[in-house]
């Protein structure tokens, strides 16, 4: 059975936020959608092993922020791959407390919406729960970003308590050359076609610079070091010098954790 054909639904990227007491937390998902017109109603399905679910189920309100195309990388690191239990999220981004006294993302965000929990059905690994509009807002008209954007040109991870998570395959990726970002290291983790298909704007999602300050990298050989994020996975394809000569205060582009959460990985013939 080919799992990959459900990467063919649409999905979109967004903020789910509540509170702890009077602590906002919140998490990072991609399965909202709506359930009624009127009365205005959503689903939202929310790992069981996050900490953000189960300040919904004892809180019953939530909040979901609609993040758009230009959301920065590290607000979706920040929700994504870090627990609101030891966290305090929302305090590293620039966040608007609604009438309702919910916490809401201000960072390139579209819109938001506040619900007042319904009903709750349990999935096993994941709860959904159903909620009721009880506010909404729209604060710009920038492009909602959507999961297929998120890891085609942004090239973003899955979290492992995400719905849609599954597992990579690190064969294909050795198999084919990479586009690395000279200026931070970011890795364009996409086919040769699919980057030199990018529009000619078309920038860094990490530090923004055009794709001219990209370089082309042949496929990894047997026995060469990679070392990987141990919290989002992401892979830093330089050499080992390179990342030994980072700067102590370099962060991961993508879930903002430091150099000493990274482990090395050989790989092998």
């Amino acid at each position: 059975m080919d799992a990959t054909v459900l990467f063919d639904l649409s999905y979109g990227v967004c903020v789910i936020g509540t509170k702890d007491g009077q602590r906002p937390v919140g998490c990072i998902a991609n399965t909202i959608f709506q359930v009624t017109a009127e009365p205005m109603t959503v689903g939202v399905s929310v790992s069981k092993a996050n900490f953000t679910e189960h300040c919904i189920r004892k809180n019953g309100m939530f909040t979901v922020s609609i993040l758009s195309e230009n959301t920065p990388q590290e607000v979706i690191g920040t929700f994504g791959f870090h627990t609101s239990k030891d966290t305090d999220k929302f305090s590293l981004v620039n966040t608007v407390i609604t009438k309702e006294g919910m916490p809401v993302v201000d960072e390139k965000t579209v819109s938001y919406f506040t619900c007042r929990v319904l009903k709750e059905m349990d999935m096993l690994t994941h709860t959904i729960f159903v909620g009721e509009v009880v506010e909404a807002e729209k604060l710009n008209q920038e492009a909602p970003m959507t999961y297929a954007y998120y890891h085609k040109v942004k090239k973003g991870k899955t979290a492992k308590n995400a719905p849609t998570y599954q597992k990579e395959s690190p064969a294909a990726e050795e198999e084919r050359p990479v586009y690395i970002c000279s200026v931070c290291n970011y890795q364009f983790a996409g086919t040769e076609e699919e980057f030199l298909a990018l529009p000619e704007d078309w920038v860094c999602p990490v530090c923004g610079m055009p794709k001219e300050k990209f370089q082309r990298r042949e496929p990894g050989k047997a026995g060469k070091k990679q070392y990987i994020c141990d919290i989002c996975g992401y892979i830093f394809d330089g050499t080992e010098e390179e990342f030994l000569s980072l700067p102590a205060d370099w962060r991961c582009p993508v879930c903002g954790v430091d150099k000493e959460k990274f482990s090395v990985k050989t790989k092998e013939d």
